[in-house]
């Protein structure tokens, strides 16, 4: 089983698309601030495009999603930046996320101890959309070196979108 969470008006073909809102016509209806209604081990794959941002309690929904998922099963995730400006502007918005912040579920992270939930990171990617004729070339040089770039130059050429692929670990 694929899910997409939080699908809003974009449904996934291959993918139980869920969403809270039934005016966008998911094929389940989902409240990620609560249990998933799923069974344990019974999935293969999350897609979650611009919707942790908007969750106010992540850590239960990472357990959530890692009870819910098979091992080795992915996790793609999407959301904003915490430099970029989409990622304070929305009021919507309760959290922000940089990329350190999925390594407190990571096997490697020494820092794990807040959740039982673990996961491998198999990507990060900070994604720059401005400028159009730089991207490329922008996009390589923030991922050159993540944690250099973060520390040193997000805040003068901030990205906008922080993409990362999990995989459960069990």
């Amino acid at each position: 089983m694929k899910l997409h969470l939080g699908c809003g008006k974009k449904h996934l073909n291959g993918y139980i698309n869920c969403d809270i809102s039934k005016d966008v016509n998911p094929d389940k209806i989902v409240d990620l601030e609560k249990p998933l209604p799923f069974k344990d081990n019974s999935v293969d794959e999350i897609i979650i495009y611009h919707t942790l941002e908007h969750i106010h309690n992540f850590i239960p929904l990472m357990e959530e999603m890692h009870r819910i998922c098979k091992n080795n099963a992915l996790i793609k995730i999407e959301v904003p930046y915490f430099r970029s400006y989409w990622a304070y502007s929305d009021p919507t918005h309760c959290r922000f996320f940089g990329v350190h912040t999925f390594e407190y579920f990571s096997t490697e992270n020494g820092l794990n101890y807040y959740s039982k939930a673990r996961f491998s990171i198999e990507s990060i990617k900070l994604i720059s959309e401005i400028h159009r004729h730089k991207r490329i070339i922008k996009n390589f040089f923030i991922n050159l070196n993540l944690r250099f770039y973060e520390k040193f130059f997000s805040q003068l050429f901030p990205a906008e979108k922080l993409n990362i692929v999990l995989k459960t670990v069990k």
